[in-house]
């Protein structure tokens, strides 16, 4: 048994509560049930982006040790809406969990493990015990060396015990869409009965820009491409959105180029998984690039090229690696630190990070990309295969300003404006952001509506009063204001630029992750709006009212608990253990980092910034009673063996470790003087 899993006295876990429990069939468990099983308790909220990683990073540890290692699921809730069990109920159906999940809305178990961010793992071994706590991303290696060496150390002892877990599957929804993701119109000779790739059509018809349709195209109809987020497909309906004109990919989870419909007797065989976001590309770009649509393919990390006429899908950008998770030297590079500019010239080599949402930019000639998972927005070329990152520095937040300087958090729908610009849901701060491109591509951010990261509601009036909750999807109308697909609250909002006001065009709507404008009806009638409902695996027509609703049910902040910490000086410490096997990476200098901000800025009065090392003394400014320090962690870590001088080998796999920290912290003179956060932290 490493050393490094017991560093202290031993602690036992506290006991699981919460309001219920989902995957078990209607049982409650306890701790002691669990007795003789190792356990790992993930901390998730189904909002965020960091915590969907870690369900696919578990998945093959849930395989390959289903006799003896029981993940049990906490769900405890940032947003309002993710505390309503239904919603979570859905949520655990839409990202196939396959572990008991517990509701804690109150944040009793959170509070119980000293939980501090999403996503938290922890693992308790066979008789109780807690053995480590970790936060952020990139723990699955590392976990399946612990669990071995827990397997090795209670078989010794005979404190295991073999079987199957708690683990009872829900009943599966069924019908033709399974929580759908985002939808694109196609105009007459561009959808299933078009006569060459690419052939026919306007430029910019586009996901969630409401791009509107050439007359010839609406004459004759059109038809929706739909992501079927649910059974990894993409489907094409009628404007009836009942009738099937055809599918796109096997519906089975996982990666694979080639046939992706029935065409000529030949059955699909290209896979996608969690295809999001799609964009149809203009006819003369389709034409060079040979492919008409791209596509979003999230939880693959990569983008996604199909020919609607050949019915053929292509791997167009990313290596299927999750961006910040790479292999080869783990060095704590600098392109999620303000960097923007090119990445590369070669599509293929690129790792992304869930990609959420695409558009066509007539200014940048290029696919922009909602980059939801590192929270920047990318771009690419398909004719040169250019990739390039063109807002954000990779920190969570909301800062506007120069691209390279701006934060976002968890961006995830994209739409182009007339005059050119990008207007962005920027999901995780409820806010609706603009990428503001000059006409030599220069990109400058700003917030139209939204606080920050925990500061959410449903309220209409001025922009700088009026509050969202987790929007994924934007459009622009008509009239030229946004309309926005409030998600959380289940509601299409508009946005009014010229007077600065947020209204409410519906309500009612069962998590909206797509709005778009349809101009497909007869002439002289108004546009409707058509949303994809996620959460009810349908898409509907919605009218724009002539007078907008007013509404105004309060703003609310994300309640955790706040640690109370002096003024002046905090000393800062992240743990962070390598794994057995894994040792830190300093074959060039420090492979750790910190960068460190704060809510309202004023609150730190020195020890920001970026720097190597996981020690940091901060000084906080007196007379601010509360706020919250924003921490990213990192470190980097490659495997053994070393060779007889003690280096890593030249070609070691190489793992990199991130967590970020959103601490509410209330200052008060007898407060703490002392901030302890795991990475990886060992008991």
């Amino acid at each position: 048994m490493s050393e490094t899993v017991r560093t202290q006295l031993r602690v036992r876990a506290s006991e699981l509560v919460g309001r219920n429990w989902l995957n078990t069939g209607g049982k409650s468990l306890d701790l002691g049930a669990l007795r003789g099983k190792i356990v790992l308790l993930d901390f998730w909220t189904f909002c965020c982006i960091n915590c969907l990683h870690v369900l696919d990073e578990l998945r093959p540890l849930e395989e390959q040790y289903s006799d003896v290692l029981v993940t049990v699921g906490v769900h405890s809730p940032k947003f309002e809406h993710e505390a309503d069990p239904v919603a979570l109920a859905a949520a655990v159906e839409r990202y196939e969990i396959h572990h008991p999940v517990l509701d804690d809305p109150e944040l009793e178990t959170w509070k119980a493990y000293t939980a501090r961010a999403w996503p938290t793992l922890v693992v308790i071994d066979p008789e109780g015990y807690i053995v480590a706590h970790l936060s952020g991303e990139g723990h699955a290696d590392g976990l399946a060396v612990l669990i071995s060496e827990l397997i090795a150390e209670h078989e010794a002892k005979g404190t295991i015990h073999r079987g199957s877990g708690p683990y009872v599957a829900p009943e599966a929804t069924s019908g033709t869409l399974r929580f759908p993701g985002k939808a694109l119109f196609l105009p007459a000779g561009r959808g299933s009965a078009g006569t060459g790739s690419g052939a026919q059509g306007s430029a910019g018809q586009r996901s969630s820009d409401g791009g509107t349709p050439a007359a010839a195209d609406t004459a004759t109809g059109g038809s929706w491409l739909v992501t079927d987020t649910g059974h990894h497909r993409l489907v094409e309906l009628g404007n009836d959105f009942q009738t099937v004109l055809r599918t796109y990919g096997s519906g089975t989870r996982g990666h694979a180029d080639g046939p992706a419909a029935a065409v000529d007797s030949v059955q699909p065989t290209a896979r996608f998984n969690e295809p999001q976001g799609l964009v149809l590309l203009p006819e003369e770009v389709a034409a060079k690039a040979g492919y008409d649509v791209v596509i979003a393919d999230s939880v693959n990390h990569r983008l996604r090229g199909l020919s609607l006429t050949g019915g053929k899908a292509t791997t167009i950008v990313g290596n299927g690696v999750q961006r910040l998770l790479e292999t080869g030297p783990a060095r704590v590079d600098e392109d999620a630190a303000g960097f923007t500019g090119q990445l590369s010239e070669h599509p293929l080599e690129v790792s992304l990070s869930s990609p959420w949402d695409v558009v066509w930019s007539t200014k940048l000639n290029a696919v922009v990309i909602a980059m939801a998972g590192t929270h920047q927005i990318f771009s690419f070329e398909p004719v040169t295969g250019a990739v390039a990152i063109i807002a954000g520095n990779g920190l969570e937040g909301l800062l506007d300003g120069p691209a390279h300087e701006a934060w976002f958090a968890q961006p995830s729908g994209l739409a182009e404006d007339a005059d050119g610009n990008i207007w962005v849901a920027d999901s995780e701060t409820s806010a609706l952001r603009k990428l503001i491109i000059d006409d030599g591509g220069t990109v400058t951010v700003q917030t139209a509506v939204g606080k920050g990261l925990f500061d959410f509601g449903f309220r209409d009036g001025p922009a700088s009063e009026a509050r969202l909750q987790h929007p994924l999807g934007v459009t622009v109308l008509p009239d030229g204001s946004i309309a926005i697909a409030d998600t959380y609250n289940g509601a299409v909002r508009r946005y009014d630029p010229a007077a600065g006001t947020v209204s409410t065009l519906a309500r009612g709507l069962s998590e909206p992750s797509d709005v778009i404008v349809d101009h497909t009806h007869a002439a002289g009638s108004e546009p409707l709006l058509v949303v994809v409902e996620a959460n009810k695996h349908q898409l509907v027509y919605v009218p724009i009212p002539k007078e907008a609703q007013q509404v105004d049910e309060g703003a609310s902040q994300t309640h955790r608990p706040k640690s109370p910490v002096a003024p002046g000086l905090l000393e800062l410490t992240v743990r962070f253990t390598a794994p057995t096997g894994q040792k830190l990476d300093d074959r060039w200098g420090d492979p750790t980092q910190l960068k460190i901000s704060s809510t309202p800025s004023e609150l730190l009065v020195s020890g920001g910034g970026t720097s190597v090392g996981l020690l940091r003394t901060l000084e906080l400014a007196s007379g601010i009673p509360e706020g919250v320090l924003h921490i990213t962690a990192r470190a980097a870590a490659c495997d053994g063996p070393e060779d007889a001088d003690g280096e890593i080998p030249d070609h070691a796999a190489c793992h990199l470790y991130q967590q970020d920290w959103g601490i509410p912290v209330l200052l008060a003179d007898d407060g703490d003087t002392e901030l302890v956060l795991d990475l990886r932290g060992m008991d």
